[in-house]
């Protein structure tokens, strides 16, 4: 999992925002963050907000994960032009560990991909004990659709999102404190590029049940930023929802 964006461009898409929300001067004035070289410090002060951005992985360890798979099919999907069907190979989460060697991995799954997958069926296929191969697979295969070759993984059981960003936004929030002592309204900007398995309402729902319906201290406003797709980035203000009593009967949903 892979931003093209870095802090500074979601804080500055962020503020472009708000611009077109009712605060048209809105600019960045200060960017703490680069000013304090001896402590970690907020992004930017823009107008009366001071704004912290951060993001969390969807599971544990999602982005290590996400790398190691990365290194061990990464790139086959170039491998499209060559094919006459359309293969989807989802494998195990956990599949890819430390250890093994990713560079065999991927030249097995070239291997099987050319060799093997022609002479397959149309239809659900799982694939076990292949050679080069550590896991078993499973593949999709339709010759009557555009040909494309797609690795996906399944997801994994984890319930611990609602407490590690309640552990997270917690430390977060420590940076807005000062900030708001000095008379600042405090935004927290909680960002995920997670397309499959993150959307708004599951951010919310975890922070809702990480905070008990409450903010964490220090942070009058928490916004919620989906930078899924770079060139349309979405910002969701969380705050009342956030603070609804439980059991009200209002949605959990969130407007754009």
């Amino acid at each position: 999992m892979s931003n093209l964006l870095n802090d500074k461009a979601i804080v500055d898409a962020f503020i472009s925002y708000l611009r077109q929300k009712g605060y048209p001067n809105l600019k960045v004035e200060r960017r703490p963050e680069e000013e304090n070289r001896n402590s970690s410090d907020i992004e930017a002060i823009a107008g009366p907000f001071a704004i912290e951005h951060t993001s969390i992985d969807t599971i544990i360890n999602q982005r290590r994960d996400s790398d190691w798979f990365f290194k061990a099919v990464g790139g086959l999907e170039e491998l499209t032009q060559q094919l006459t069907c359309r293969l989807s190979i989802t494998i195990p989460y956990e599949g890819v560990q430390i250890g093994q060697d990713w560079s065999k991995v991927r030249e097995s799954f070239k291997a099987w991909i050319m060799n093997a997958s022609p002479t397959l069926p149309d239809g659900m296929h799982i694939v076990s004990n292949e050679a080069g191969i550590p896991f078993e697979f499973h593949v999709k295969k339709s010759s009557e659709r555009k040909p494309g070759l797609f690795f996906a993984r399944f997801a994994p059981e984890d319930n611990s999102l609602p407490e590690r960003i309640r552990l997270h936004l917690a430390r977060k929030a420590q940076k807005l404190k000062p900030y708001k002592k000095q008379g600042y309204a405090t935004i927290l900007l909680v960002e995920s590029d997670d397309i499959a398995l993150m959307n708004e309402n599951i951010m919310l729902d975890a922070i809702r049940r990480g905070f008990s319906n409450h903010l964490p201290e220090g942070v009058d406003q928490l916004w919620y930023s989906d930078t899924t797709i770079v060139d349309e980035l979405l910002f969701y203000d969380f705050t009342e929802s956030i603070q609804r009593i439980e059991g009200s009967g209002l949605p959990l949903t969130v407007e754009k």
